[in-house]
């Protein structure tokens, strides 16, 4: 009978079991490809949020430059023309290189605080924003430590106001879900006079 089990392999069966579970249970080949199975999809992750983690600080600190930028610019100023303002707006573009520029929003405003220190729009300028109305009341949104001194400043008393805005939208978004607006602001007192006036 070809196929006929002897005795003798019917009662190494357990011995054999029991040596092959060993040799099984002490092979390490497949554990290296086991461990990078399991490491893959969370590496794979901290990878894709350092880089869009990265990309935001980036862009942040862009968007701090940007409004420095515009309002150290009209700053240096005693007088500004409309392309005055479209070239400096225009140049906000090159600072936020190499990042895309239709998510920034920029905006630079000359701010008139009176001796009761109250602020309202000079004049207003803007990149892909609205322009603040010319006499908008902006009390608020000026700084104290701005406002207390003008009470006794000499006539006018005034700031420039640097604002930027951008929209980061993730590239893969497993980490930062959604978009993410960044903002800053900046008030700079006029360096040649107390006004930086508009023509």
């Amino acid at each position: 009978m070809p196929h006929a089990v002897s005795l003798r392999s019917v009662a190494r069966l357990p011995a054999t079991i029991a040596d092959r579970c060993r040799r099984f249970a002490g092979d390490e080949g497949g554990v290296s490809a086991v461990e990078f199975a399991l490491l893959l999809p969370v590496m794979l992750t901290l990878y894709l949020g350092s880089v869009e983690v990265t990309s935001a600080v980036s862009i942040d600190r862009k968007v701090t430059l940007v409004s420095r930028t515009v309002a150290d610019l009209v700053a240096r100023t005693k007088t500004v023309t409309n392309s005055d303002l479209t070239d400096v707006l225009n140049a906000s573009k090159a600072v936020a290189a190499p990042y895309p520029t239709a998510p920034l929003k920029v905006r630079v405003s000359s701010v008139t605080i009176d001796t009761a220190k109250k602020a309202k729009v000079t004049w207003s300028s803007h990149l892909n924003w609205a322009a603040r109305a010319a006499g908008e009341d902006v009390t608020s949104q000026i700084p104290q430590a701005l406002r207390d001194p003008c009470a006794t400043a000499p006539s006018p008393c005034t700031v420039v106001w640097g604002e930027a805005s951008y929209t980061y939208t993730p590239m893969v978004g497993h980490v930062i879900t959604g978009e993410l607006t960044l903002s800053d602001q900046i008030f700079m007192k006029p360096r040649l006079g107390n006004e930086v006036t508009k023509s």
